[in-house]
């Protein structure tokens, strides 16, 4: 049942791109922005999560 879904969503989707027209570049730009903004800001949120939870278990190392 899914596949079928899928494939009717997919057609939609094309029938609503070839009317819509030629691409429009003008707002690319800005997606692009707030894409890599995104993506930059998940990267830093996950290198601080694996900082974090390395110097917990280092400062819980037993050295005596």
């Amino acid at each position: 049942m899914l596949p079928v879904q899928i494939t009717a969503l997919w057609a939609y989707l094309k029938a609503r791109t070839r009317a819509r027209g030629p691409w429009d570049e003008a707002g690319s730009a800005v997606e692009k922005v707030i894409l890599t903004a995104i993506f930059a800001a998940l990267a830093i949120a996950v290198g601080a999560i694996i900082v974090s939870k390395v110097t917990a278990k280092a400062n819980s190392i037993n050295l005596n």
